[in-house]
């Protein structure tokens, strides 16, 4: 059924109603598929029409001592800073309906289905998702995954001569976890203590099925959670994940780990303005639902409390 001429308005009229149900739904649902916000702190606290984000790297340096009541050498601690600038940058993803499609729902007196609002909403989370993973040179943009702040360091070969996993005893697997661990707490003068390790998926499933003995009936993966530098200092758990892209994501192709504080203060992707979807339009026998959201890009604060470890 096509709708004459004067129901345009109408139709119009129906699809605003249905759109505040629809985006109800919409953000109501989660994407399992979808890592950025359990790994990477979101802000959305910039105004949504900021034109760029000024964020500082800092490394701090310095420690207490103890010293006698007439000594003038006090320590003072310092933080070294560099000022990044990364602009905000509006995108867009948005949905439609045609006018039988709302003759339709109108004639037989239901509502509008979601699916194509949910898409429009998913197109957006994998976009904010890839690039706060991997970022975007042409724009500024660092990733989670190659960002040029954070130290990069190889892997040590084990005793079959190489670095890769496959070729190490599941003992060298649990020491290049723990190790980089170890390291962003040893180098930043005990400041920092990662809680997160990010793995590609190969890796991940490797150390989950490999058994640390024969007769410990224990993966490397759960010897890991169990006696780590973090669980050791704290008292709770780390958090270990499977991403995809870093298989290659290493600085010369290869398999990459990396290790860091899932903090506010370390690490945070800004996105001013996320996803809205505006008013809807007529444009012929077309109603469009635009969508549009302004993002600013990861911001690694303190570059010390992650490490990346290449050749795993």
């Amino acid at each position: 059924m096509t709708l004459p001429t004067f129901d345009v308005q109408a139709a119009l009229g129906f699809l605003t109603s249905q759109t505040a149900s629809i985006e109800t739904d919409v953000w109501a649902k989660t994407y399992p598929e979808i890592q950025y916000p359990s790994l990477i702190p979101v802000d959305t606290s910039a105004n949504p029409w900021a034109t760029s984000v000024s964020y500082y790297s800092m490394e701090q340096v310095g420690a207490a001592k103890f010293m006698n009541g007439s000594a003038q050498d006090v320590p003072y601690v310092d933080v070294s800073r560099a000022q990044h600038t990364a602009p905000v940058l509006m995108a867009g993803i948005g949905y439609e309906y045609t006018i039988e499609e709302l003759g339709q729902a109108q004639m037989l007196g239901r509502g509008l289905t979601t699916e194509r609002a949910e898409a429009a909403r998913l197109a957006y989370e994998q976009f904010v998702e890839r690039t706060a993973f991997y970022g975007d040179s042409a724009v500024g943009f660092g990733g989670l995954l190659n960002n040029a702040d954070v130290m990069v360091a190889d892997a040590a070969d084990g005793s079959g001569g190489t670095a890769d996993w496959p070729t190490k005893t599941p003992m060298e697997i649990l020491f290049d976890m723990n190790d980089a661990m170890a390291t962003v707490h040893q180098d930043s003068n005990t400041v920092e203590m990662a809680d997160t390790v990010l793995l590609p998926v190969d890796s991940y499933n490797y150390i989950a099925t490999l058994l640390l003995s024969p007769e410990s009936g224990k993966s490397v993966l759960d010897a890991f959670m169990e006696a780590n530098v973090y669980t050791a200092r704290t008292g709770q758990k780390p958090t270990v994940r499977a991403v995809n892209g870093l298989d290659m994501a290493g600085a010369s192709g290869e398999r990459r780990m990396i290790v860091y504080k899932r903090d506010p203060a370390v690490v945070k992707l800004h996105v001013p303005m996320p996803l809205r979807f505006e008013a809807p339009q007529q444009n012929g026998f077309a109603f469009k639902v635009p969508g549009l959201f302004r993002l600013g890009g990861l911001e690694v604060r303190r570059p010390g409390a992650m490490r990346y470890v290449d050749g795993i």
